[in-house]
């Protein structure tokens, strides 16, 4: 008999890789026969996609950054939760993390996924209070997903005491498909980038995290030795002000755009500066599109980016990463062959595998397949929950 379960996704934020994946695992379970809904503040492209698929927005209105108003927030989605009754809560994020567990407190079972763990965005006592908070919590989660080996090695390292699965983002590869020379030549006269101009995409939310004030400092390396070459960072966010004022040589800011794809195509070279990352869509996105990929080497990125595709420089680095895009600007040679060995990397992380696992994953809570209708212990599994283990990559 088919199960169709009641799965409510909570998040806040609702726009970069964290909008786009709630967008894509509600429609993926609600194609699959399940009744899914989304609480999440309404405003935001996040909405609109879920009416598209025809997944119901539940307003919740909670601000990105923590604060006082936590327990209100909290206290509403509690409410939510209540009135739509779920089978399982799924919690993307931060403030969905914090809200969620400390609203529910483990009542349904629950799914968190961080999505970046909240101690790397703090500093100084507020990162402490977030890993005590993280630790604290683990309690109220039945399982917390990690989007790559480095974030679930980070909750290791900082001792959360959590059961871990890891389901590794997916992008997907009819969309974000290799491109030629032809299309190339054609995305660079739409966005009137003249043939031969090197040219670096960074593709990303501007903020902190993404790291794009980093690589301004990088590119004014570059520009003083490379006179033609060109930057161009894609996306909005609260930096975006301060960043255009530096007025750093040959460097355009686009803003928030529809479809990054484009930029993708009409790069030598895309650029992710980040602090911090889970396993970031941009990055899978260049690596489908077979453009060669400059990294700093945080947890999260350097699982995805070896020599053979680009080059990992150490985090906040900007000389290490000027050095690097100076070499793969100058040397068309060597970004052809990192961009073809980036369509093969990309290959291994289809979003319809990912969003398999996911599924497998959120029934394996509810003892689908295991044997049992009960939520899964934390201590003896069966062979059934061993096997449901190895297929979300249990660490």
């Amino acid at each position: 008999m088919a199960v169709r379960p009641r799965v409510l996704h909570v998040t806040q934020p609702v726009d970069g890789g964290v909008g786009a994946y709630v967008a894509t695992a509600a429609a993926d379970q609600a194609r699959r026969g399940w009744q899914v809904a989304v609480a999440c503040p309404p405003a935001g492209r996040l909405a609109g996609e879920l009416a598209a698929s025809g997944v119901p927005c539940l307003a919740w209105e909670a601000a990105r950054a923590p604060g006082p108003a936590d327990v209100g927030q909290a206290a509403r989605l509690a409410r939510i939760a209540g009135r739509f009754g779920p089978d399982v809560v799924h919690l993307h994020s931060s403030k969905a993390g914090l809200a969620g567990r400390a609203a529910l407190r483990g009542r349904v079972p629950t799914l968190f996924q961080p999505h970046g763990w909240s101690w790397l965005a703090a500093r100084g006592v507020l990162a402490a209070a977030c890993l005590g908070w993280e630790r604290l919590a683990a309690r109220w989660a039945d399982l917390v997903v990690c989007v790559g080996e480095g974030e679930a090695a980070l909750a290791r390292r900082h001792r959360v005491p959590a059961e871990l699965v890891v389901v590794r983002n997916g992008v997907d590869l009819r969309r974000f498909r290799p491109a030629g020379a032809a299309e190339r030549t054609e995305a660079r006269a739409g966005h009137g980038i003249p043939e031969g101009t090197p040219l670096a995409v960074c593709v990303g939310r501007v903020t902190r995290q993404k790291g794009q004030d980093l690589l301004l400092s990088a590119w004014e390396r570059v520009a003083a030795r490379d006179g033609a070459a060109r930057l161009v960072v894609v996306g909005d966010g609260p930096l975006l002000p301060e960043l255009r004022a530096r007025a750093v040589p040959r460097v355009h800011f686009t803003g928030d755009v529809a479809d990054a794809r484009p930029w993708y195509v009409a790069a030598d070279v895309v650029v992710l500066p980040s602090r911090w990352e889970g396993l970031p869509f941009t990055a899978l996105e260049a690596l489908a599109t077979g453009r060669s990929l400059i990294a700093c080497g945080v947890p999260g990125i350097a699982e995805l980016v070896s020599g053979a595709v680009g080059a990992v420089v150490p985090p906040g680095d900007a000389a290490a990463l000027a050095e690097a895009l100076l070499r793969r600007l100058g040397s068309p040679s060597l970004t052809a062959a990192e961009g073809s060995a980036a369509v093969g990397v990309a290959a291994g992380f289809d979003v319809g595998g990912s969003m398999d696992a996911l599924a497998e994953c959120t029934l394996g809570l509810l003892g689908v397949g295991t044997g049992n209708g009960r939520r899964r212990s934390r201590s003896r599994k069966t062979s059934a929950e061993r096997g449901f283990d190895e297929h979300c990559q249990m660490p």
